[in-house]
């Protein structure tokens, strides 16, 4: 082999690596890189700096009680040494009591609840947990990355339910067969929905209960956007009675208190997936700092409204981002859930044979707004795209002129 042949897959790689990939989020964060790149090159010219609406990390800022709370406990001997699932008690406690505020569920806080390093550690982890190599799991298509990546991760074999906009990205879990049913070991659903920014309706995770108590199937449902639905009440698994019996559920403090950096996050669950995953993780880590727990828990008991102030602001965001992209000539389907808007491929674009990522890239290069192309969350996701609205209102309009601008050069 001479240095010029193409690469060919490292032998010293596993496979389950290789199927992982560079993964959406890494494509663009290199994207991204260049053209940041491009514009401190030529400091002065009118290049427009970079405008990343590609990722759910916002703007917005954490309850203060949160972080007063997280500093005041910094210095603190204890916070600085590693910490063991019994020191997580005060905020396992918590949760309990924020469970029954919530959602009016009596919780097991010794059995049912798990401190998380983020709800995506959580759903990437949870297949290693209960699955086999070459068991089958259901998965949404489009899907979160995690959740494939959890697959890959425990060499399972992902079965694809379609979304359909047509039919307000509801699961058709009739669609399945019988024979389907009966080869699944694991199911991963998540209402409200990332990345259609759909809230969903609790008839769709109770059918999905049906299914999973009918056919032993660990049902995960991953709800880290459950207080930022803009219209309707948001699903929970935990409104079910039969959670306890085949599932788990995943929250998390990145959206509702805007600590996505903190990394905390939470399952409630049947004990024995609890027991499971907290085994799994007691290979892999240890828990956050007690600082960052107490932070948590000031944020679970002190600021629970803080969800709906952040309601207010992405409702203006959303309306307002919408209209500006409406009058470009880009349609937008008005979503019911906070943070996101999921676009189909302008028109002008689909015309010119653009693909998502292809569109993506295109876009960030000549205009510096980037967006996350929809092929990054499955096949389904191919043709749409995925916009945050994590930016003031007056960037986010900025930003639509700008993408206007290019787009009446197609």
């Amino acid at each position: 082999m001479s240095i010029s042949d193409p690469p060919r897959a490292n032998p010293r790689l596993s496979q389950r690596v290789e199927r992982l990939g560079s993964g959406v989020f890494a494509r663009n964060d290199q994207r991204k890189a260049r053209y940041s790149a491009r514009v401190v090159a030529a400091a002065g010219s009118s290049l427009p700096p970079l405008l990343d609406l590609s990722l759910g990390s916002t703007d917005l800022q954490p309850p203060q009680v949160a972080i007063d709370a997280m500093a005041s406990r910094l210095g603190a001997p204890e916070s600085a040494a590693y910490c063991l699932h019994a020191a997580t008690l005060p905020f396992r406690e918590a949760v309990t009591r924020w469970a029954e505020r919530r959602f009016g569920v009596q919780v097991n806080t010794e059995t049912e609840v798990l401190l998380l390093v983020g709800s995506q550690e959580g759903t990437a982890h949870l297949p290693l947990a209960v699955l086999n190599p070459g068991d089958r799991a259901l998965l949404l298509d489009p899907y979160y990355p995690s959740h494939m990546g959890g697959l890959h991760l425990a060499s399972a074999e992902p079965v694809l339910l379609p979304l359909a906009a047509n039919q307000g990205w509801r699961p058709d879990f009739e669609a399945i067969s019988a024979e389907t049913w009966a080869s699944l070991r694991l199911m991963v659903l998540g209402f409200p929905h990332n990345p259609t920014a759909t809230t969903g309706e609790q008839a769709w995770v109770d059918a999905a209960v049906a299914k999973a108590l009918n056919y032993n199937i660990v049902l995960v449902h991953d709800n880290p956007y459950v207080d930022l639905a803009l219209d309707g009440e948001a699903p929970a698994l935990l409104r079910n009675p039969a959670w306890r019996h085949c599932g788990i559920e995943f929250f998390s403090f990145s959206k509702s208190w805007c600590l996505g950096g903190y990394r905390l996050a939470f399952a409630i669950g049947a004990d024995w997936i609890i027991k499971a995953l907290r085994q799994l993780k007691g290979v892999v880590d240890f828990n956050q700092s007690l600082a960052l727990q107490a932070g948590a828990i000031a944020a679970l008991e002190q600021a629970g409204d803080w969800p709906d102030q952040l309601q207010l602001v992405y409702r203006q965001r959303r309306d307002r981002m919408a209209a500006a992209l409406e009058a470009v000539g880009w349609p937008v389907r008005i979503p019911s859930m906070a943070l996101y808007l999921w676009l189909d491929l302008p028109p002008i674009a689909q015309a010119r044979g653009f693909d998502s990522e292809g569109f993506c890239a295109a876009l960030l290069e000549a205009t510096g707004v980037a967006l996350t192309p929809g092929n990054g969350f499955g096949p389904g996701g191919e043709g749409w795209l995925r916009l945050a609205l994590v930016h003031p209102v007056e960037e986010l309009e900025a930003g639509a002129a700008r993408i206007g601008a290019w787009l009446a050069t197609l």
